[in-house]
């Protein structure tokens, strides 16, 4: 029954979050470019961690703002405050992801254009 309430949950968020279905968009994109390029085993599993971190901070980050808007309907500097601060843990998660990229597939891409 657990797993049911938690695809739900999946559900839930792709129909009303667009940034997890941003998320999940560059996720598949990253995906095709992984596989593209041959990622050994220790890069799918960098990249699969990374993809992961990011999508599981969006989910907790939609948790947060449901929780503040349950508790506090009207304007509260303490609500804000949670809904920020909840969003930057994404902004961030989401800006290691493109290092990650980065340091994953610029090595595999320069490489290409030198063969």
């Amino acid at each position: 029954k657990s797993f049911t309430f938690a695809f739900e949950g999946l559900k839930t968020a792709l129909k009303q979050e667009p940034n997890f279905r941003i998320h999940i968009i560059m996720a598949v994109i990253a995906l095709f470019i992984g596989a593209y390029l041959r990622l050994t085993a220790t890069e799918w599993i960098i990249l699969a961690f990374t993809i992961f971190y990011v999508l599981t901070l969006e989910l907790l980050n939609t948790v947060m703002e449901a929780v503040v808007n349950l508790v506090s309907p009207e304007y509260k500097h303490y609500a804000k405050v949670a809904k920020d601060v909840s969003a930057a843990c994404v902004l961030l998660a989401a800006i290691l992801s493109l290092i990650v990229g980065l340091v994953l597939f610029l090595p595999k891409i320069i490489s290409l254009g030198a063969n």
